[in-house]
């Protein structure tokens, strides 16, 4: 069954700066579904009770993720002094800050550990970031990434790896970055982690980002085109 958080997270994960590149050929993907044991030696009345476990689950998941649909349309209402009153939209920037966090912090709060609490994270991390609050920034996102799971941790990592380089902390950027490599997701892809990592290192060691980049050049697409211009912006002469 999909739910609309479903195709509300596929589109509004394909807007976010951090991950364009892999929304071009990835959605949003769900990897772990309530389940319900069955054997065979149960008597009837068990397997009619795990039927209804199984149910009980999937609506509580149901509710997660109705919850961060509604936290996700906040999240890409515009701020407009007049809305149409076909969208969500806020008069001033201060109030659609002000409900993004108290809605992505119900999140938290009430789905605490759940998939859906860290794309919370993810997203309130992200928006510090746009806000410039790169400190908030690294603490939702490091979060994000503890419990994200093997899907949504390395996107987060991917995101904190930016942030960290907006910092000037190179070495831990990198360090998120080759785990990414290391074990990417659909969401934060091997190629797209080895071309962050190359631009963050293009000044700074200009020789490892060629190692980096070579492999890609050969190969076809995206990848690949991004990987030649970045070379060729690294062999300019200075």
């Amino acid at each position: 069954m999909e739910y609309p958080v479903d195709r509300l997270t596929r589109q509004d994960l394909k807007s976010d700066k951090f991950v364009q590149e892999v929304a071009h050929t990835v959605g949003f993907l769900e990897q772990h579904k309530a389940a319900v044991i069955r054997y065979a030696v149960l008597a009837l009345v068990l397997i009619v009770a795990g039927v209804g476990i199984y149910y009980f689950l999937d609506s509580r998941r149901a509710t997660r993720q109705a919850d961060l649909a509604r936290a996700m349309k906040t999240y890409n209402a515009l701020v407009t002094p007049t809305g149409d009153g076909r969208s969500l939209t806020f008069p001033t920037q201060e109030a659609r800050q002000e409900a993004i966090k108290k809605e992505m912090g119900e999140v938290l709060s009430k789905h605490s550990g759940s998939e859906e609490a860290a794309i919370a994270s993810y997203l309130l991390g992200v928006n510090a970031a746009d806000q410039g609050d790169l400190d908030e920034a690294v603490k939702r996102l490091q979060a994000a990434a503890k419990d994200g799971g093997s899907d949504y941790a390395p996107l987060a990592r991917l995101a904190l790896a930016d942030v960290y380089s907006a910092q000037g902390k190179t070495a831990d950027a990198e360090k998120e970055l080759r785990a990414i490599i290391a074990n990417p997701s659909p969401l934060a892809s091997k190629e797209l982690a080895t071309l962050t990592l190359a631009r963050i290192l293009a000044k700074s060691n200009p020789d490892e980002a060629r190692k980096l980049l070579e492999p890609l050049r050969s190969e076809t697409g995206a990848a690949s085109r991004a990987a030649i211009s970045l070379l060729a912006e690294i062999n300019q002469p200075q």
